[in-house]
């Protein structure tokens, strides 16, 4: 079981038998707790269904029934499919079906989500739900626990994740227990994780650094402290409180943490380490989180969801780089990198597309059809292609210059501005929408430029609101008569980009110079 997700957990669970895997407001559950209560869930399951099936989905938040539940689906044996109950029913119902899912694992706050996925026309049976809750119920029997985790090969898919999708339909990316292995064995043999450290836990469970910390932390024996939403207006306290050591997010925390006045100097000793990715990472943000966290090493982690979790990792020391943006680093050893030009051909320049291939890049899209353009077969090996523009540092690592593509990372979460687009079309009234990221204090917002009927914004959003993650609705609508085109006759997305900028600091403007009025 060394291998496998399910077999980090039982190193931590040999570690530390007594000491908490979890803590959730304030209540702790051992390890020897978490693993017998998934133990249960996970027979109980497997004894309610006829046959296995291929995958299970765990619909779950970051309630203290969420982590049992993942485990549980872990030690089934079978594919796990985390979904997130905040999703749109339409778009988990295209997941779901996608994945091959045939049964549910749902905790205690997923009553909402499975109440608009049965009116989706979702009746799969379900483990561990509210009572009262609309599909087939499976009962959780003690009689049938397992007596240890469901065996897994290397081969076998540990978990299926899903990112955005050109077409408006998301994209599985089916993740290995090689790919664990490998990406595991690395980070054991880079970090000092022990028994006595305490971990963050910032992303949702369908968000791929959300594994990072679970089998970082379960893996050393470690505790795994999910962040409430209120903590982060008193953030120096809680870490405190909680004696964190490890900290993970995107760089979007430092601002929220910055701008209610939490990173003091010293404000957070407790931290050994911190680490930060799903965005670029700024040079100002590195240096106030490290005045904040002044004992902590950090260090800037990058990685697509098709390369596991993450595959470069950059140390930071104080310095100037390019743009003042902290490097993504080297990439992980075992692998190779190759770099394309901007017409896709592979390039001896030190600038260009950033593809990777090696044991942890996922062996391809649920759909092979979604593989056309995303893998590149090169001297012999398959390449994945980030759509990343990279530029070889003086140290052999990389630093990151931009997207090569429209794909877009908003507040962490990675999306296609073309699915944007698609889902605005679908709207009553919409002929056509483009979809342009907005710079807004180091991550994006989106704004959507759209012809035909002069749609109400607030209609806009709602649409759209049932059909994409919350945080990569837009923030604003723009209703034009034409879309304008460059010289090459397409959508002028540049121009529609500099107008949007334009027009929120010209609405910044305006309500600043209100407030002032009002305060006279």
């Amino acid at each position: 079981m060394d291998g496998t997700l399910s077999g980090r957990f039982l190193r931590g669970l040999a570690l530390a038998p007594d000491r908490p895997a979890l803590r959730v407001d304030g209540v702790d559950t051992t390890y020897r707790e978490l693993h017998e209560r998934a133990l249960v869930l996970a027979g109980s399951l497997l004894a309610g269904l006829p046959d296995r099936p291929p995958a299970v989905g765990v619909l779950a938040g970051k309630g203290p029934t969420a982590y049992a539940a993942l485990l549980a689906g872990l030690y089934s044996g079978v594919t796990v499919v985390p979904l997130q109950p905040a999703f749109p029913a339409a778009r988990t119902r295209q997941m779901i079906e996608a994945a091959g899912v045939g049964a549910l694992l749902a905790d205690d706050d997923a009553l909402p989500a499975l109440t608009a996925l049965h009116a989706e026309g979702v009746g799969l049976p379900t483990l561990f739900a509210p009572g009262g809750q609309p599909m087939p119920a499976l009962a959780v029997d003690g009689d049938s626990a397992l007596k240890a985790p469901m065996p897994a090969r290397p081969a076998d898919i540990a978990y299926v994740l899903f990112t955005s999708g050109s077409t408006g339909r998301p994209k599985g990316v089916p993740v290995t227990h090689a790919n664990t292995a490998h990406y595991f064995g690395l980070l054991d043999e880079r970090y000092d994780f022990g028994p006595h450290d305490v971990f963050s836990q910032t992303f949702d469970l369908n968000f791929d650094c959300a594994m990072f910390d679970l089998f970082c932390a379960w893996g050393a024996g470690a505790a795994l402290v999910p962040i409430p939403p209120q903590a982060y207006a008193h953030l120096p306290e809680f870490v405190a409180e909680q004696g964190m050591t490890v900290w993970f997010s995107t760089p979007s925390a430092i601002t929220l943490v910055r701008r209610t006045g939490g990173l003091e100097p010293g404000a957070l000793p407790s931290l050994r380490w911190s680490f930060f990715a799903g965005e670029a990472l700024s040079c100002k943000d590195a240096e106030d989180w490290a005045v904040a966290a002044p004992r902590a090493t950090l260090e800037n982690l990058y990685g697509p969801t098709e390369l596991t979790i993450t595959v470069t990792a950059q140390r930071w020391t104080p310095g100037q780089y390019l743009n003042d943006m902290v490097p993504i680093g080297a990439v992980h050893p075992g692998h190779e990198v190759l770099l394309l030009d901007a017409e896709g051909a592979p390039t001896g320049d030190d600038e260009g597309e950033l593809c990777i291939a090696g044991p942890q890049s996922t062996p391809g899209y649920l759909d092979p059809g979604d593989d056309t353009g995303r893998f590149l077969d090169h001297g012999g090996h398959r390449f994945y292609r980030t759509g990343d523009r990279v530029r070889r540092a003086q140290d052999g690592g990389w630093l990151y210059l931009g997207r090569q593509d429209a794909q877009v990372q908003v507040h962490g979460v990675r999306t296609e501005l073309a699915e944007v687009d698609a889902a605005a079309r679908t709207c009553p009234g919409v002929e056509d929408a483009v979809t342009v990221a907005v710079p807004v204090d180091g991550t994006v917002e989106l704004a959507v430029f759209h012809t035909g009927e002069p749609v109400p914004p607030a209609r806009l959003a709602r649409h759209l609101r049932e059909l994409l993650p919350a945080a990569v609705v837009p923030r604003a609508y723009h209703h034009l008569d034409t879309l304008p085109l460059n010289s090459n006759r397409k959508t002028d997305r540049r121009k529609l980009a500099s107008q949007a900028t334009a027009m929120r600091q010209t609405a910044g403007t305006a309500r600043t110079h209100e407030r002032r009025q009002e305060s006279q």
